[in-house]
């Protein structure tokens, strides 16, 4: 991932955004040993929940008839990658103070956080039990769902149908694009569109661009 200078996000400022996020893609590098083009050449990508301990721990869970699995004992390295609060900056957005809008040259605004990590397969009931309940409860806290037992039924049962992960985080890609190396006032006038147009993640990505702008002219 390219991630220029203005771009690059602070230890404290990845680890902010990424304990308000809990669902990305979990990337399993290598082969299955197919032919290139059917598919199998390629790498596996999940999209799955997961919980972030704030440190260099992430914890998740997925069905044991998931491919990923032989890929991930083979070779037990993955990429996790979260991405959010994205918007497209159109055109006219994006041309300089004083150039002909129609001149610009569009983008992309966004969040993302790419975690290297070691991988540890987890098939112990009693230890599937303590992820599950980990998750439980940061994904709905207070919902009153019982504890996830690993005697008693109907978990107990159920466990063996999937196998838990707990990934080491071993290196940290994160990038925060918005209209960073364009001048303050023109980063404001950004602003200002953003919070016109109002779209699905535009008050998002308005907070980002101007928080960074504060913190930059502070």
């Amino acid at each position: 991932m390219l991630v220029h200078p203005w771009d690059a996000a602070t230890d404290e400022e990845w680890r902010t955004w990424l304990a308000e996020h809990n669902f990305g893609q979990l990337i399993a590098p290598g082969s299955r040993g197919g032919d290139e083009g059917d598919g199998r050449d390629l790498p596996i990508v999940v999209a799955t929940h997961f919980v972030f301990d704030g440190a260099s721990t992430v914890w998740l869970h997925l069905a044991r008839p998931n491919p990923i699995w032989p890929l991930l004992e083979e070779h037990p390295r993955a990429l996790l990658c979260v991405i959010d609060d994205y918007v497209y900056a159109p055109s006219a957005w994006q041309a300089l103070p004083g150039t002909p809008p129609e001149l610009g040259i569009p983008t992309s605004y966004y969040t993302t956080v790419q975690m290297e990590c070691d991988v540890r397969i987890i098939d112990d009931p009693a230890e599937k039990a303590v992820l599950l309940n980990r998750q439980l409860g940061q994904l709905e806290p207070g919902s009153g769902r019982v504890p996830v037992s690993s005697v008693d039924d109907p978990d107990r049962r159920q466990l063996p149908g999937i196998r838990g992960i707990e990934l080491t985080v071993t290196g940290v890609r994160a990038k925060v694009k918005y209209a960073g190396s364009k001048e303050p006032d023109h980063r404001r006038e950004i602003a200002d569109r953003l919070a016109e147009r109002g779209g699905r993640s535009d008050a998002a990505a308005r907070a980002h661009l101007l928080r960074r702008l504060d913190q930059q002219s502070s």
